[in-house]
């Protein structure tokens, strides 16, 4: 019996594009900036920052190193927040309805603190509320100092959230992350381009 939802973050309640961001760090002068950003995860210092192992110090000085003197830390961060299109009404509110249906809801997501200190924090404010309004417990990649998909993290979030992944559905864009997480007993859907979260829910 499904108990817990447990939800990616970027491609299944948030909008991104990857090229957006790439665009705007090759507008700022970074070199093969496509290099950083895969479809699923980041690499190098990008990957670094998402899952705990560079600090914000240390981000902004390794890029400000690789960019044009005088480059500022606010337009890093800017070009970083591109990434985000937003978070559509609608899967707010499907989220809001999720909860008091009975659900228990929590978020489980590679990001880093950039973005979930900003915009992120921001996207989640639409309806006058906060993040801690729609879930009942949060795993962020740089706080748990791992990421998907390794085991770890999905190991982590099942003590720190008390949910057993056998009550539990995961929702992911990522079919590796599906992978890793139906392989530790989880029940685990691919959200696949087009579509929503809700066409996987529980009939």
């Amino acid at each position: 019996m499904i108990k817990n939802l447990l939800f990616d973050l970027g491609g299944v309640i948030v909008d991104i594009e990857r090229r957006n961001c790439v665009e705007a760090f090759e507008l700022l002068g970074l070199e093969n900036a496509d290099s950083y950003f895969g479809d699923y995860a980041q690499t190098g210092i990008f990957m670094a920052l998402e899952d705990g192992s560079a600090t914000i110090e240390q981000f902004h000085s390794y890029l400000r190193q690789r960019l044009p003197e005088g480059t500022s830390d606010q337009q890093i961060d800017a070009a970083f927040n591109r990434f985000i299109t937003g978070i559509p009404a609608r899967r707010l509110k499907a989220l809001r309805e999720l909860r008091s249906q009975g659900y228990k809801l929590y978020l489980l997501s590679n990001t880093n603190p950039i973005m979930w200190n900003s915009v992120l924090a921001d996207e989640f404010t639409k309806e006058g509320l906060t993040r801690a309004d729609y879930f009942d417990g949060m795993v962020t990649s740089f706080e748990a100092r791992a990421a998907k998909p390794d085991s770890e993290i999905f190991c982590h979030t099942a003590a720190q959230c008390g949910i057993k992944p056998e009550e539990t559905l995961f929702f992911d864009d990522s079919p590796a992350n599906v992978e890793a997480a139906r392989a530790l007993g989880f029940n685990a859907v691919h959200v696949e381009p087009g579509h929503e979260f809700t066409d996987y829910l529980p009939k």
